[in-house]
């Protein structure tokens, strides 16, 4: 499965895809800004382990980012269960050479859109680092509202920061 408009493509992830992925992610700018889970370095064997992770991605919901033909990063919803089975948590990383062009805002964009009218979804949501505006810039730009503050709730690099916490409701 793959969606596109105009700017990027997202398309299904390929064990293929990570030596790709290696070079993307293997920047402590991009690390800084996400979960532990996504360790800096970043080797070739975790992105064999987070590919190999999801290869009963049914329905599809992790995807790679096209820019120009190339991958330049990976977008995700991780869908609720339970009582939030109509929410999904939404996720993403761009590149370094490939910031600040448009590419995050289609991106979240078309799975916002996937994830509404394909999935079913009611609400996508998502916390932001209190030191990460490129990203709350991005969430508000695709409509996303920011829903409150949880202060002091994460941990990264042995600093406690504040975590925005913004949301998307289906039209």
């Amino acid at each position: 499965m793959q969606l596109k408009d105009h700017i990027v493509k997202l398309r299904e992830l390929r064990m293929t895809d990570a030596g790709r992925i290696t070079e993307l992610a293997n920047n402590e700018k991009i690390s800084v800004n996400l979960r532990d889970g996504f360790p800096h370095p970043y080797t070739l064997a975790d992105a064999e382990r987070f590919l190999a992770s999801f290869t009963d991605n049914n329905p599809q919901s992790l995807f790679a980012i096209e820019f120009e033909g190339e991958h330049v990063g990976n977008i995700s919803l991780l869908l609720g269960s339970d009582v939030y089975r109509k929410s999904a948590e939404i996720g993403y990383f761009i590149g370094e050479p490939y910031w600040n062009k448009g590419i995050a805002t289609a991106a979240v964009n078309l799975i916002t859109r996937y994830g509404f009218t394909t999935l079913d979804l009611v609400r996508i949501h998502t916390g932001v680092f209190e030191y990460n505006p490129a990203s709350m810039r991005v969430l508000e730009k695709c409509g996303f509202v920011r829903e409150g503050i949880f202060r002091r709730s994460v941990i990264k690099n042995g600093k406690i920061w504040d975590e925005i916490r913004y949301a998307l409701i289906r039209p």
